[in-house]
């Protein structure tokens, strides 16, 4: 399979596109304000214990405070800051175990967390709506081949490597490294490594850990202690396998960037990276736009004239799929067979795209034929292969549905890009108002860069006139700038909230 990365770089917006075969599969978004911090390690005070939650907030200098579940704490978490900290508690007691039976005895939270402490916490989950950050205290830091977890102490390998051979061989290579009490895990671009590389991002990941750890003893709570990399840089650390053949840049400075990070961790890739100087905007140019718009839809149609309906609820993902405009031109069964096998990959293809998790149920056109369910439910789980995502399917129901769940880390597509529906009471989507002014930034910048004249005249929606007189003064600024051209807003409150019209002024 084919894939290629596209990084689409703007003033104030970062976005990062798989493509497999010529199809974006995924999509990543960062903006300035708003930057993912899953994955960031915090230096964090304990507010509040709540026994009856089995669960505690904490302070990370964030706005909302993030939750730890019991299950979360590492057991010896208590007793290694304790002995750091405490006078009570003389380290050594924590090396040679004193404490340990008394936290295997209890695991309860307020055996192992108190107010006011001070704890190491990584971010497992990013805020979402009114939640907090979900955070935990098994710290685990991923490099190119492996990810260190310096409060376990075994060595597992990825389970998309599945030659036993080759498992076997990367366990021995990782026993004979490993001269501490770490943890690690083989992440699957390690499949065929050798040694060396091994052993170099050993030696790279313990110092990090140091590093956090001597940041721990000398800073004050809340405190970050380790920033993960920005969200191109990311994916090329996680997405640059043998499959990916380009990794193409529309700036030159992120350019230059990911051409430094892999001269230190994949000399080898360096070759792959290009820097795109197109005058056509790089999303425009892989058609990515479109595919883009269309992962935001409620209803997305089949070939065939099905189509799958996608709701968003509190507690879960509905998604119905129904024959549409197809009739078949056989018996029923086998038209909706057609359409449910139809479904299936566009389902997983949306899941994926749409970054959806949590519980997701899924209500497939009924079938009575026990042999129909069952080749559906195996095309499912087929489909599902292609993502990284850690998900896990129940066969079909009586009832016709398969309940599944997927692995959340951060917002779907859906949270990040749009906003409850001010029209409808939140009963539906919009664009947010950030994206459509994001969205006019880029149309502009496209369409009116070379043409003559001093001026132009930007007719928008009241609140996002707003919205460009206030905070998102800059892109207008920047415009400016970058069009050579005064930016006059005009608000015109008739408008729909995403409609907005462009005039060029000829002086």
């Amino acid at each position: 399979m084919f894939k290629k990365l596209i990084v689409s770089v703007a003033d104030f917006e970062t976005r990062v596109a798989l493509m497999e075969d010529g199809t974006i599969a995924e999509l990543f978004i960062e903006r300035c304000d708003a930057g993912e911090i899953t994955g960031n390690v915090y230096k964090g005070k304990v507010q509040r214990v709540l026994p009856g939650m089995q669960a505690a907030f904490v302070d990370i200098g964030i706005d909302q405070a993030a939750f730890i579940y019991v299950d979360d704490v590492q057991e010896d978490t208590h007793a290694e800051f304790e002995a750091l900290f405490s006078s009570d508690v003389k380290a050594e007691d924590s090396v040679h175990g004193n404490l340990e039976p008394i936290i295997q005895r209890s695991m309860h939270i307020e055996d192992l967390l108190n107010e006011g402490q001070e704890i190491i916490v990584q971010v497992a989950k990013s805020p979402l709506g009114t939640k907090g950050a979900r955070v935990t205290s098994r710290i685990s830091l991923p490099g190119r081949f492996l990810v260190l977890m310096p409060n376990a102490s075994h060595i597992g390998i990825s389970r998309r490597i599945e030659e036993e051979v080759e498992r076997t061989r990367l366990k021995n290579v990782m026993e004979s490294l490993r001269n501490d009490d770490c943890g690690y895990i083989v992440r699957t671009v390690a499949e065929g490594a050798d040694a060396e590389k091994l052993a170099n991002e050993i030696v790279f990941l313990k110092k990090l850990w140091e590093n956090i750890q001597k940041k721990f003893k000398t800073s004050s709570a809340p405190f970050m202690l380790h920033q993960e990399l920005n969200v191109i840089l990311r994916a090329v650390r996680d997405l640059m396998t043998h499959e990916v053949e380009r990794v193409v840049v529309d700036d030159r400075q992120a350019y230059q960037s990911v051409l430094s990070f892999l001269e230190m961790s994949m000399p080898g890739l360096i070759g792959a990276v290009e820097l795109y100087e197109g005058e056509e905007p790089i999303f425009d140019a892989y058609n990515l736009e479109g595919d883009i718009s269309r992962a935001l839809k409620r209803k997305v149609w089949l070939k065939s004239g099905g189509y799958i309906v996608i709701e968003h609820t509190e507690a879960l993902v509905a998604i119905d799929v129904n024959t549409g405009r197809f009739v078949g031109k056989h018996n029923p069964e086998e038209t909706i067979l057609k359409t449910n096998l139809e479904a299936v990959k566009e389902i997983a293809y949306q899941i994926r795209l749409r970054d959806l998790g949590g519980i997701i149920i899924i209500d497939f056109i009924d079938m009575e034929k026990k042999s129909h369910q069952e080749k559906v439910f195996l095309a499912f789980q087929e489909a599902l292969k292609k993502d990284r995502s850690r998900t896990h399917v129940l066969p079909i129901s009586d009832m016709g549905l398969v309940q599944m769940t997927r692995k959340r880390t951060r917002k779907s597509l859906t949270h990040t890009l749009c906003e409850p529906c001010l029209y409808c009471e939140g009963e539906g989507y919009l664009l947010a108002k950030s994206s459509i002014c994001y969205t006019i930034y880029r149309e502009i910048l496209k369409g009116y860069r070379d043409i003559p004249g001093s001026r132009l005249i930007l007719k928008v929606n009241n609140d996002i006139a707003e919205m460009f007189h206030g905070q998102e003064n800059r892109l207008i600024r920047s415009l400016e700038e970058r069009v050579k051209k005064t930016v006059e807003i005009y608000p015109e409150p008739q408008f729909h909230l995403e409609k907005f019209d462009v005039q060029e002024v000829l002086e």
